[in-house]
């Protein structure tokens, strides 16, 4: 037997040693200095080397027998051929040269969204984005699925970009110190904090939550989910219908205002607008107060409750927090926006411990303060074209070339998309109503995808390339949110005839002439030398790249020490006229005159609460009165290693879970352990019953990235067997600011489900069949 070793690796959920055996994984234990490793990390040992593989490159029978002027028809449904490295290269290559001369370049799509590796090299969008731009460009993507609404509304109103303020957010020490209060709308799921883009090399967010509470820190939890805060933390917990939480803060505003609590001075020095919000507050503008009485019956929530609130929050030092997933949802700037206008109200932004903040606990480096040198990066040449939709609208860019949008105070016409080149990510998992972007994906003419794995979008792909997962190659993993930088050394072999990305997009390169320009020369190794030494010159105190290697991680610490104890808007606190925001006015805008100057009916000048398309109050719930939370997964980041130990270990029956009040499964006759039907006018899935005291009555959760299995492949409409929740959602944006997703404003029925039970077949590969015998049709 082979002698066991032992490799260093990161992943976005952690740092991890990885026991290798054989040529296989063997193990896999938590890095020594984190205290809380998630769990996600046992779906390595089986989920690597798994007949989930994409093991050969791949052609779809019917692209190939007709090439592109074949329908798309058959994706999701025909066998695949199987080829050489050399015959996919150059139909890739061939068919990137056909659609840029005569489409031109903004007729490919490559917003390849997804989270990817978390290695800085071998990360597959910046490969694609680098390759892409030195053949001409591609239509691109703005924004995230995770915070679209947030990411458009918040420089709006506080003048920085969105990922300036989630830097520069106050800081877990300094809200343990001085916070009395920390009110939460969407509360702080640890599930999420166990996951950071680029990785983090310590769990802290749990930690933080304790030292809170042992300093006397008090917490409310506003959301339908209890567990969206951790018992540790003894949490009031108010469970209101979903998507009321503007009305909320509205109803907490007029209580400020009605009782004096709020603070004018703060409104006149530091803000601009607030009597026009005062105006809709009292009713003024439209004759309906928006009090407490008025919130309470739009959230089903005593009004009694809402007003001790404010009392409450007016006598502590109070921080507001407000989850990422509670702007997606339709009208999902309201809330980010009204929170900073709450939080102007109570006078203590900028204040140790006070004010607003986003996502507390979304990923794990929320909060974190930590010292944040830029993380090693692949060199991206400049995009030579301008072509770029918001993430969400991918559907509709496809269903409908040549039509014009709004976006952001601008008119847009969505591209003729020809090519769709994805890498790195899954469509199929991140995107809302599932039926609708099957039809929308028949539309191109060429559909490439890089996968390790066959998720529905590899099955729904023309041309599959196998790609090598991170522990088959070397690369460096770190975050611009974390101080942990580590090499990923090689663990095991490349599965079968796997490729990474950079070999692959070198391959083309050379077919298309930019070889020199893609590579500069440097095979892995030197691009791992050359990025870290890039990556060194911001601090003399970093190793070289020798020592940094067969040392295997480094950590810097706070420069200058108390760097970690941010406190957001402080200097503007001190003296906005020194340090005014990067707003038209320089102040906070809770009225926005460039925002009500784009005329958008869904989103005008001052926050509001305007009811959802679907929503517990309105009648769509007649028919479907369960409103479906579809948050992120425990067991797994969005939809990777769902074949994992980790994730396949929760399913029942091998089916996602979706928990449900115990009333509501009593009054339909459902049972712990019940595969039960959900459905509403979009499609319908199955999954596994929980019965659960800790969802709110009238909501039912499921998780989202269980792969999409459909009963008869390729067909829309077509039942989901495995509990993939985007079947039901539906594919608007949040408004014509933003277009962002509205995946959390979804109503459903669910039944019990008494016939057979399909099988879920996902984690098969599907078929393929030998060149010749696909050659001929």
């Amino acid at each position: 037997m082979a002698a066991e070793t032992v490799v260093r690796h990161l992943t976005h959920w952690g740092a991890y040693e990885i026991a290798v055996r054989d040529g296989r994984i063997a193990g896999v234990v938590g890095f020594a200095q984190d205290t809380d490793p998630s769990p996600i990390g046992r779906s390595l040992v089986d989920g690597v080397d798994h007949p989930a593989r994409v093991d050969r490159p791949v052609v779809r029978r019917g692209w190939l027998d007709g090439g592109p002027a074949r329908s798309g028809a058959g994706r999701g449904a025909e066998p695949f051929v199987a080829v050489s490295w050399e015959q996919a290269l150059d139909l890739v290559g061939g068919e990137l040269d056909r659609v840029r001369r005569d489409h031109g370049n903004q007729a490919i799509y490559a917003g390849s969204y997804g989270w990817a590796s978390a290695g800085r090299f071998h990360h597959a969008q910046s490969q694609i984005h680098r390759f892409l731009n030195l053949i001409g460009g591609y239509t691109a993507s703005v924004n995230t699925y995770s915070l679209a609404a947030a990411e458009v509304i918040v420089p709006h109103v506080v003048g920085h970009g969105f990922d300036d303020v989630q830097r520069a957010m106050t800081s877990w020490p300094v809200l343990a110190d001085h916070a009395g209060l920390i009110v939460s709308f969407g509360g702080i799921p640890l599930k999420n904090a166990q996951v950071n883009s680029g990785g983090q090399g310590r769990h802290t967010t749990r930690d933080w939550l304790a030292r809170c509470r042992a300093n006397g820190v008090d917490f409310v939890n506003i959301g339908p989910l209890r567990d969206d805060l951790v018992d540790l933390v003894e949490a009031d917990w108010l469970a209101p219908r979903p998507n009321t939480d503007t009305a909320i803060m509205l109803g907490l505003a007029h209580t400020l205002l009605a009782e004096g609590l709020h603070d004018q001075s703060f409104l006149d020095r530091y803000c601009v607008g607030f009597g026009r919000l005062r105006d809709y507050l009292t009713g003024a503008a439209d004759g309906q107060p928006k009090d407490a009485d008025w919130a309470g019956a739009i959230a089903e929530l005593d009004p009694q409750a809402i007003r001790a609130l404010a009392r409450r929050m007016a006598a502590s030092r109070t921080m507001i927090n407000v989850a990422w997933s509670v702007q997606r949802a339709d009208h999902g700037e309201q809330p980010y926006w009204m929170a900073i206008a709450l939080a102007a109200m109570l006078g203590q932004i900028g204040l140790p411990g006070g004010g607003f903040g986003f996502g507390y606990g979304a990923v794990g480096s929320v909060g974190n303060g930590v010292r944040r040198l830029k993380a090693p990066k692949l060199d991206r040449p400049a995009a030579p074209i301008d072509s770029a939709i918001p993430v969400a609208r991918i559907a509709d860019m496809l269903l409908n070339p040549g039509a014009p949008f709004d976006y952001d105070g601008r008119r847009l016409t969505y591209p003729d998309i020809r090519l769709v080149y994805w890498a790195g990510g899954n469509p199929f998992h991140h995107h809302q109503d599932i039926n609708r972007l099957v039809d929308a994906w028949r539309r191109p003419q060429t559909i490439v995808v890089h996968e390790p794995f066959w998720t529905a979008t590899a099955r729904h792909a023309d041309i599959v390339l196998p790609v090598t997962t991170p522990l088959e190659r070397n690369d460096i993993g770190g975050s611009s949110s974390d101080n942990h930088l580590f090499a990923m050394p090689q663990a095991v072999r490349p599965l079968a005839a796997a490729r990474n990305d950079y070999d692959i997009f070198s391959g083309l390169a050379g077919r298309l002439g930019v070889a020199e320009a893609f590579t500069e020369g440097r095979d892995e190794a030197a691009w791992l030398r050359h990025i870290y030494e890039a990556f060194r010159q911001q601090s003399n105190a970093l190793p070289d790249f020798d020592r940094f290697w067969a040392e295997g991680h480094i950590e810097y610490p706070d420069d200058p020490p108390g760097a970690a104890r941010l406190v957001l808007l402080a200097d503007f606190r001190a003296d906005p006229d020194r340090h005014p925001l990067p707003t038209p006015s320089g102040r906070i805008e809770v009225w926005s005159d460039t925002i009500d100057g784009f005329g958008y009916d869904d989103c005008p000048g001052h926050p509001q609460w305007m009811p959802p398309y679907e929503w517990l109050g309105g009648p769509a719930a007649e028919r479907f009165p369960l409103h479906l939370i579809s948050n992120q997964p425990a067991t797994r980041l969005h939809s990777q290693y769902d074949h994992g130990a980790n994730s396949t270990a929760a399913k029942i029956e091998g089916r996602e879970p979706m928990r449900m009040n115990p009333s509501d499964a009593a009054a339909r006759g459902i049972r712990d352990g019940d595969v039960v039907r959900v459905f509403n006018d979009r499609g319908a899935c199955l999954a596994g019953a929980v019965v659960s005291d800790r969802v709110r009555r009238g909501v039912v959760q499921l998780s989202t990235g269980a792969w999409y299995d459909p009963v008869e492949p390729g067909r829309p409409g077509a039942l989901d067997s495995h509990g993939n929740p985007n079947m039901l959602t539906r594919d608007k944006g949040t408004s014509r600011l933003a277009q962002g997703p509205t995946a959390q404003t979804t109503l459903v029925e669910v039944e019990r489900w008494t016939g057979p039970v399909p099988p879920v077949t996902v984690f098969a590969p599907p078929r393929i069949v030998a060149g010749a015998e696909g050659a001929g049709g």
